[in-house]
Formats: structure tokens, sequence, C-alpha cells
């Protein structure tokens, strides 16, 4: 069967003065050491190590190989999103990381599939970006599940999915910034608490909050990290639904009434987590994701879904792969307008 890893990362090459069409201070670009490591820079502050397939093709090519995946769906690394920036500058920022993202992928187009990244803290440029990096070939665009202390709900990011499902644009969310920063200072924290905390908030806050009343349903949305605490906790959403008013105040239906509305990724990271996913979601809404080539990664791809009690073959199949072809198009050529 195909195996079509739909959570991957990039961060191309970009210079410190690239970097500086986005912000003055604080900008992102990466440094490349001699011995082909490398480090995420935010201005002058090493932000994390990071390795060769990060920002080459060919090693990551050479990985996918040796670790069995067939296609990646590649996306932005979150630190390049660029929320706080002057839309105009974010607009510039933006096709500069789209066009570098798009080079990365032309190493293999019928195996790296390239994401795009839009100015989000402004509705029109974010629309006009997704427009424009489909007609280059992104198959999507990739976005984070906040802009400042605007959730997914927001009136105007609910004016962006919109125009992304009439224009057939495929969403992966991604959780960054995350909350509760002061709080967890250190053991990576951050990532194993404050991500799957943000996914959840997102999930639920679309939800409660009727965002999934007023999309269409063509939207193709996906959360990344297995969709963070969501599943496990929807009976305490439900529960809290069901009995109190002000929960369900601007929702008609209950959280779990809307888990056909969306997707996540399988990096759970574990069998029996991964059988609840399922259970809640079904096959048909969960694909693939291991956060490569990140090292809190699933370092086996597609082995907790082998390894998960009860999936049947045919299940196995949509996870790995069949899911992946239907929402991103994986297998058929990106469509692309000459000029």
């Amino acid at each position: 069967m195909t195996v079509i890893d739909v959570h991957t990362h990039v961060f191309p090459r970009i210079s410190r003065a690239e970097g500086r069409i986005l912000a003055d201070a604080d900008e992102p670009w990466l440094r490349v050491h001699a011995d082909g490591t490398g480090m995420m820079m935010s201005g002058d502050r090493e932000y994390r190590p990071v390795v060769a397939p990060l920002w080459d093709p060919h090693r990551r090519l050479a990985d996918m190989d040796a670790l069995g995946v067939d296609v990646q769906v590649i996306s932005p690394t979150p630190l390049m999103f660029g929320y706080a920036a002057d839309p105009a500058r974010a607009a510039a920022w933006c096709d500069l990381v789209n066009d570098r993202i798009l080079g990365f992928c032309s190493a293999d187009p019928e195996r790296l599939l390239p994401l795009a990244q839009v100015p989000l803290q402004d509705t029109a440029a974010a629309c006009a970006a997704a427009d424009k990096a489909k007609a280059a070939g992104h198959r999507g665009v990739h976005i984070g599940n906040h802009v400042g202390d605007r959730y997914l709900a927001d009136d105007g990011i609910i004016a962006f999915l919109t125009h992304c499902a009439h224009e057939d644009i495929p969403v992966l969310v991604h959780p960054w910034d995350m909350l509760g920063a002061e709080r967890m200072p250190g053991h990576m924290l951050q990532w194993l608490v404050g991500m799957p905390a943000e996914t959840q908030l997102s999930i639920l806050g679309m939800a409660l909050g009727g965002a999934f009343e007023k999309l269409p349903s063509s939207l193709k949305l996906c959360f990344c990290h297995g969709g963070g605490s969501f599943a496990y906790l929807l009976g305490r959403a439900d529960n809290a639904w069901h009995n109190r008013d002000i929960v369900r105040a601007d929702s008609p239906k209950p959280p779990s009434a809307y888990v056909d509305r969306f997707s996540v990724d399988s990096a759970v990271f574990d069998p029996r987590a991964l059988r609840l996913l399922v259970d809640v979601m079904g096959a048909e809404r969960v694909m693939l994701g291991t956060d490569f080539p990140f090292p809190l990664g699933e370092m086996e791809p597609g082995s907790v879904v082998r390894n998960c009690p009860g999936l049947t073959p045919d299940e196995q199949e949509l996870i790995l792969g069949g899911n992946a072809r239907r929402f991103f198009g994986a297998g058929t050529p990106a469509t692309r307008k000459d000029g």
C-alpha cells in the first residue's frame, strides 16, 4: 500500500537578510553549518538545532526511502508563520517562503507535495495568497491554530476557511505559540502539554463557538498531532454541553456531532491511543502524520498504525495513504496556471 505522511516540515535555506523581509527583529532564518547540521534562528537567538533533511530535498528523499514512505506533504515550520508582522510584509514573506517550498518539492514533485503559508492576520491577503499558491502548484495551506487571541471561530478566520472551501484548498492546522508558556519553562512541556491543549482548544472552540455551523461542509480541514486532547476529552465536553446552558449557548449540537467535519493526523505515538482516536473519528478521518524530521516525531512511520489493535487491513490502508490521496490529491498532478 502507498504510504503518505501528511505532517512533515521544511525550513528552506533562508538567509538572515531574507528573514528581514518579515521583521527587523527576531526574524526567522536558517544557519547551516559546515558539518551538515543547522540551526533555526530567531534573530540572534538559537531556536532549535536541526538536520539536513529539513532543508535538503535529496537527503529528505533518501530518508523517505529508508523509512518506507512513498509521499510526504511538506509544510513550513511554524516559526515561519509571521502572524505578528505588518500584513504587507507578511504577504511578501509568504511569497518568498512559498516559492522556496515549491523549489524544495521540485526535486520530486510526485513524492513531495507542497503546502503554502498565508498572512492569516489579514483575511483578504490570506485569501489572495492561498489562491496564488494554488495556481502555482501548492496542494493546500498550512496555518497556525490562532493569530494572537483570535482562534478559528473568529469571523475573519472563518471567512478565510470559507474561501478555502469554495476554492477546494485543503487546510492543515498546526498548534503553535502555546498557551501557558510561562508555566512550562523546561522539559519541552510546551510541546508535550501545550500543543495538545492548543489543538483541543481550537477544535472545541470551533464546535462550541458555532464555527462548523457557519462553514461549508465541503471544507477539507485537518488538525495535526492527533487532534490533541480532543478525542480523549470528548465525553467531558459532551457532558458539559448536555448539562450546562452556558456551554451550548452558541452551538445547537454537542461537540461529538461535528467529528465528521474535520480530519486529524495519527501522531499519537501509542497504538492504544490511536485505537481510541479511530473509534471517535472513524478510520476515514485519520491520516498518517509523523512530524518529520523533528525528534519528537514518530521514528518509524506507520508502525503505530500497523500495531494498532483491531484495525482491519482496509482501515490501515485508509490511514496510511488512502485518506491522504483523497484529501490532498496525492498521486494526481497539481493544478497550475500558466503565467
